[in-house]
């Protein structure tokens, strides 16, 4: 399980993605800075235990009506090698010392949790508190079976629908399976139903106005050539 640290972080990560959303081809531009708050989210543990994982929401309250974005970050303690165009930014935490954030979709760790999330062979936990499962977080297996290892990622698209994923994988015979993650960035402003018929991850959060909405966050199917 990882430790939540009660200190600062130098910048914040609202400060970082303050300035790092409006350069998102999926970012919802209102010609404004953006003015960020903190609406929900959770993490998942790496089991080696050193990089930091976060499906962050928030709401971006420029403009006209509020937006929420979900924003999943990786935090290292080095710069990930080949993922200098995923890199948010760099951060001095109170106890840790330099983080580097990364766009977590560039990141292999992400990846893997994810998909074992979705096969039930991860388990979220709250964004604030240490050794604490999130309850709130649902997840359905994109395909049968929980022995699915990931063997390769690709970044197959990013841009005004969000970011997809080709993922490779096999399953406990080793039969090799191609998957289609979609990460879902521009949230619905209201609750939305979601399809039951392949892989997702869906949470809740809050609104600008302080109501709950829930959505998938992730989407999952097998890769169609």
């Amino acid at each position: 399980m990882s430790t939540i640290h009660n200190t600062t972080m130098a910048p914040s990560k609202l400060e970082l993605l303050t300035a790092w959303l409006p350069g998102q081809p999926w970012y919802l531009d209102s010609g404004q800075t953006p003015r960020l708050t903190k609406a929900g989210g959770f993490r998942l543990d790496d089991p080696a235990g050193e990089v930091g994982i976060e499906f962050m929401i928030v709401t971006d309250a420029a403009g006209g009506d509020p937006v929420s974005y979900h924003v999943p970050m990786t935090y290292r303690a080095e710069a990930q090698s080949g993922a200098e165009a995923g890199l948010i930014g760099t951060s001095e935490h109170g106890v840790l010392g330099t983080r580097y954030l990364y766009d977590a979709t560039y990141d292999w760790v992400f990846v893997t949790q994810l998909v074992a999330l979705m096969q039930g062979q991860a388990a979220p936990q709250a964004q604030s508190l240490s050794d604490t499962p999130d309850p709130t977080v649902r997840s359905q297996p994109v395909l049968p079976g929980p022995g699915l290892v990931v063997t390769g990622c690709s970044l197959a698209s990013n841009g005004p629908d969000g970011t997809r994923l080709r993922i490779s994988t096999t399953d406990a015979d080793d039969v090799p399976t191609d998957l289609l993650l979609r990460v879902v960035r521009a949230l619905p402003a209201r609750p939305v139903a979601v399809d039951q018929s392949g892989g997702h991850v869906q949470v809740p959060w809050r609104q600008g106005d302080g109501t709950e909405s829930s959505a998938a966050i992730v989407t999952a199917s097998p890769a169609v050539d």
